[in-house]
């Protein structure tokens, strides 16, 4: 039997979580994606690696026991299965540009599915919000008497305003609309972060090699939810991985951490969480 626990991702800095693909003229650093939605996701082993070395820093010797041994650690012929196991963190709420507002955030229909499987009871009877629904806090424009939202691509018409507060993991219901499920994914393209870098030779400001990459990363401000089970302990023990009292810090996620990417405030909730 295991205890069911989640976890609230919110971006306090671009996140990049990804692969780099080489490219003629330098690299292209890419988020990982969802395959159905096409957007932005932690893995549950970068979420995992990152709470185990914290552990391991603050906590010596407990990291084998919550997130399982290292495989240099035990025999060739055995395993070891962790306390802790991690699902991968999918997008709840996605920041965009919206003149006017002057930040909307995005969501659609298939991601809060997800959050409503994962918080459970919480939002057991909870009805979805339909395709255009923007939240009561919404400023929006009057276009031929039709609410309008204004984005890079053009034109959104909203079909009804609700409160969209539940959705909100901390109770505050920011500016937002939900979208429809195929269209999410090229909001998402328009959200991201980019930046081009390069790298300067020792003795002159010229790039050296092929020393320029392109990155792109998930922005500020992004709330994104990850399930987790806990496997009943003999004796019963609390999961305490930011200290006794405390259920949620901050800590950095995915690379490019030197330049000021990845800080994340991560909020633990439910059943095996220590309060």
């Amino acid at each position: 039997m295991y205890q069911r626990a989640y976890g609230i991702i919110e971006t306090l800095a671009p996140l990049h979580v990804g692969a780099t693909a080489g490219e003629e003229n330098g690299n292209l650093n890419l988020v990982f994606r969802d395959q159905f939605t096409q957007t932005g996701i932690v893995p549950g082993s970068s979420i995992r690696g990152r709470f185990r070395s914290e552990m391991r820093r603050d906590q010596a010797g407990s990291e084998n026991h919550w997130y399982g041994a290292s495989a240099d650690t035990v025999e060739s012929d055995s395993t070891t299965e962790s306390v802790i196991k991690f699902e991968y963190a999918s997008l709840l709420w996605l920041p965009v540009f919206c003149p006017g507002q002057p930040v909307v955030w995005v969501s659609c229909p298939k991601l809060l599915k997800r959050y409503q499987r994962i918080v459970g009871d919480e939002l057991k009877n909870a009805k979805i919000p339909k395709e255009y629904t923007g939240s009561s806090t919404l400023k929006t424009l009057d276009v031929e008497r039709k609410k309008k939202l204004f984005f890079n691509f053009g034109f959104l018409e909203l079909k009804q305003t609700e409160s969209l507060k539940i959705w909100f993991p901390d109770g505050e219901e920011l500016p937002a609309v939900i979208v429809a499920d195929n269209e999410i994914g090229m909001i998402h393209d328009m959200a991201l972060y980019r930046q081009s870098r390069v790298r300067l030779k020792d003795n002159e400001k010229r790039v050296d090699g092929g020393g320029f990459f392109n990155t792109e990363a998930l922005p500020e401000g992004t709330v994104m939810v990850f399930p987790i089970a806990i496997r009943a302990t003999e004796p019963q023990q609390s999961w305490m991985p930011f200290g006794e009292g405390n259920q949620s810090g901050e800590i950095y996620l995915g690379g490019l951490e030197s330049i000021g990417f990845g800080n994340c405030q991560i909020t633990l909730k439910g059943e095996g969480v220590a309060a």
